[in-house]
């Protein structure tokens, strides 16, 4: 298949339909946005004294892999988040955001033939868009598994046959999941490496929001790879500081995986690659290195569970979310909730079938709509309450 035709099938993006769908409708109320995971709460300050520091740096080519003193940070972050002992030379690679990652590792670590066959991507669905056109800019098939309230939110992929695990490269999974907020537990981790093993593909794991949580901790797939004694190889995973600190702006993220893994990412990198300014990489390196500010952070997302918690109590089918910092509200048509909110309160929130893809069951996300929690408690209470008195009986 040509290269271009590989992507004449795709949806649109989640945002230009948004667009579409409501923009010719004017606002029914002060507008309030709560459709992307855009962070609005204050970032550390300290960021702003070391780029001070570091601008300089500017006057330079930064370092495509990532400087040092970032790379040294990140593997020191790794060790005591999870206890993983991480090389920073050989199995991290420096990201300027992890949408990259997530989408050129694919054609770093995809291969073109499987068994002969084109390969296969396993993607959750609902899922992040860049899953399924990385896989297809890498010429594999996207293979949609739906997560949903009977697995938990997380897909199944021991469910499908043989054949298509055997023809599998990758499997995406995003934990805690957006856009429901579930979390991927030590046994399903376990299993999906145990499964990844017997057919031969490397799991993918986005962990962009591992770090905003009600109660315990989630645990990661690197993590539990070490513990069972997996090959590191087998599993790379994706972080970034946008969610964890509140700088989606700085564009700093991260992979991690086995040393051969990193090897083929960098080596593509190095023609493809868009490496942050070498000031922006002081400032990611210091803040890798501090966790008060996503202690506080976190409370800060603690409240806004509570108060959805409240606020949503008696609408049937509520899920709180365990982690991250989305609401997946059941409603009876996405699409038509969406506009009824814009056009008589001035509330944006997405729909769930644009995050999703109809497959011969279904679209998963058609009933339900997304709703970020990312403005200041008192905004995201207002916006909240407004949702539940436009589309819930209570």
């Amino acid at each position: 298949m040509d290269f271009p035709e590989r992507f004449s099938n795709l949806p649109p993006y989640a945002f230009p339909r948004l667009r579409a769908l409501l923009d010719s409708h004017p606002a029914g109320g002060d507008v309030l946005h709560m459709t992307i995971g855009e962070p609005k709460h204050k970032f550390p300050a300290f960021a702003m004294d070391v780029l001070n520091a570091n601008l300089a740096g500017f006057n330079n080519y930064p370092s495509n892999d990532g400087t040092a003193t970032l790379l040294g940070s990140i593997s020191g972050w790794l060790k005591r988040r999870y206890g993983v002992d991480v090389d920073p030379a050989t199995q991290i690679m420096a990201l300027n955001g992890t949408r990259e990652g997530l989408f050129n590792a694919q054609i770093a670590l995809s291969p073109e033939r499987k068994n002969g066959k084109a390969p296969n991507v396993l993607v959750p669905n609902p899922f992040y868009q860049v899953y399924a056109v990385g896989g297809v800019a890498a010429g594999a098939t996207p293979v949609f598994v739906p997560a949903d309230t009977q697995n938990n939110f997380l897909p199944d992929y021991a469910s499908l046959s043989s054949d298509v695990l055997d023809q599998t490269t990758i499997a995406f999974l995003c934990s805690p999941t957006n856009p429901q907020g579930a979390i991927a537990s030590y046994e399903y981790w376990t299993d999906l490496i145990r499964l990844a093993e017997k057919h031969d593909f490397k799991i993918f794991a986005d962990e962009c929001y591992s770090e905003i949580y009600r109660d315990d901790a989630p645990v990661g797939a690197l993590q539990v790879a070490h513990e069972i004694g997996a090959d590191p190889e087998r599993v790379v995973i994706f972080h970034s500081l946008s969610k964890r600190s509140n700088l989606p702006g700085l564009r700093s993220g991260f992979a991690a995986s086995g040393p051969k893994n990193i090897a083929e990412m960098k080596r593509l990198r190095s023609y493809s690659g868009a490496p942050n300014p070498t000031a922006l990489q002081e400032v990611a390196a210091a803040v890798w290195a501090d966790e008060d500010h996503v202690i506080e952070n976190r409370r800060l997302y603690r409240e806004k569970y509570d108060a959805a918690d409240e606020i949503f109590a008696d609408v049937d089918g509520y899920t709180p979310p365990q982690a991250g910092f989305f609401l997946w509200l059941p409603v009876d048509d996405g699409e038509q909730a969406a506009l009824k909110l814009w056009a008589q309160t001035g509330v944006r929130v997405l729909p769930g079938a644009y995050l999703s893809r109809d497959t011969e069951q279904g679209n998963p996300g058609a009933k339900y709509i997304r709703v970020a929690m990312v403005a200041d408690l008192e905004e995201a209470k207002r916006g909240m309450l407004t949702i539940r008195d436009s589309l819930f009986k209570v």
